[in-house]
């Protein structure tokens, strides 16, 4: 599905919890996330330190697609 939108122009960062799935599927921006059933988020922490991690991968995830690149790229 990545390929498909960048196909039509479309910037895509790819966030995801398993970065071979990603390399394999052809996404060319990379954002590693935490586990796969919270991809974004950590159980573990509390509140506030995991609303600070939910911020950093958004930024990493913005700062991807402000990026340009010539390859496959894990930010």
């Amino acid at each position: 599905m990545v390929k498909e939108i960048e196909r039509t122009g479309v910037t895509i960062v790819h966030c995801c919890s398993i970065v071979p799935i990603s390399k394999t599927v052809g996404a060319n921006r990379i954002v590693p996330t935490i586990a796969i059933p919270y991809p974004f988020g950590d159980p573990d922490l509390g509140p506030e330190e995991e609303k600070i991690l939910r911020k950093d991968l958004v930024k990493k995830a913005l700062k991807a697609l402000a990026t340009s690149i010539e390859q496959q790229t894990i930010f």
